[in-house]
């Protein structure tokens, strides 16, 4: 009979990183220990398991310590190698990698920590620049269901936990639509097809808290 694996996540309930890996971890059908973790209060175990950034997520599989939530979702995908969430092509692997590299760095920083220091007109140019930058996601997605095709993937993972259930959200906060189902069609209907996958749902952030959280996180932006 095979030893039961030790898989702990270490994460913070509103967090768009440390969704992914539930997410991930669900699809997967990995079963795992969940810790959460306080902002403002970062627990001994988490300094000790990141002593570098002192950050969520982190991911503790059978001892071993793995960090950052992009390489997370490919040890995971390495290890547990049904339902994959890379593409077995190389080409498109390359793509849903520099997809998510977009979505992490210039989606997040022009959609929520610029914007947050921003005022009222340059939140305006912010939200274009953003909008620019979520029309590639919008080209992507013609003549799919999800970025990985017929199934969620890698992409996906990345792009719904940051966009629809995280951005989204404090753009309500602050009174501000960025994306509309007029101009991002495919976009809309994406985040509809997510929203009906049974292991997202589960890990989708109650709304109203995670609004209320986006509006904490924009203050500390702006104070820090």
């Amino acid at each position: 009979m095979a030893e039961k694996e030790e898989v702990k996540l270490l994460g913070i309930w509103a967090s768009p990183f440390s969704v992914r890996i539930e997410m991930a971890l669900k699809l997967k059908g990995v079963p795992y220990e969940y810790v959460e973790e306080i902002l403002e209060k970062k627990s001994p175990l988490l300094l000790a398991l990141n002593p570098i950034h002192k950050k969520i997520p982190v991911l503790v599989h059978n001892g071993k310590t793995i960090l950052e939530s992009q390489v997370i979702l490919e040890y995971i995908d390495e290890t547990w190698k049904h339902n994959p969430l890379l593409p077995q092509d190389p080409y498109d692997r390359s793509k849903a990698r520099f997809l998510a590299k977009l979505v992490d760095e210039q989606i997040i920083t022009a959609g929520f920590v610029s914007m947050a220091r921003a005022d009222e007109k340059g939140r305006e140019v912010l939200a274009e620049q953003t909008r620019e930058l979520i029309m590639n996601l919008e080209k992507e997605l013609v003549g799919k269901d999800f970025f990985g095709g017929k199934t969620v993937g890698f992409l996906d993972l990345v792009a719904g936990s940051v966009i629809p259930f995280c951005l989204e959200r404090g753009w309500e906060g602050i009174g501000l639509e960025v994306i509309s189902e007029e101009k991002f069609p495919e976009y809309t209907r994406w985040v509809k097809n997510l929203e009906k996958v049974e292991f997202v749902k589960d890990c989708i952030p109650p709304k109203e808290e995670h609004v209320e959280h986006m509006n904490h996180m924009g203050e500390r932006i702006r104070s820090a």
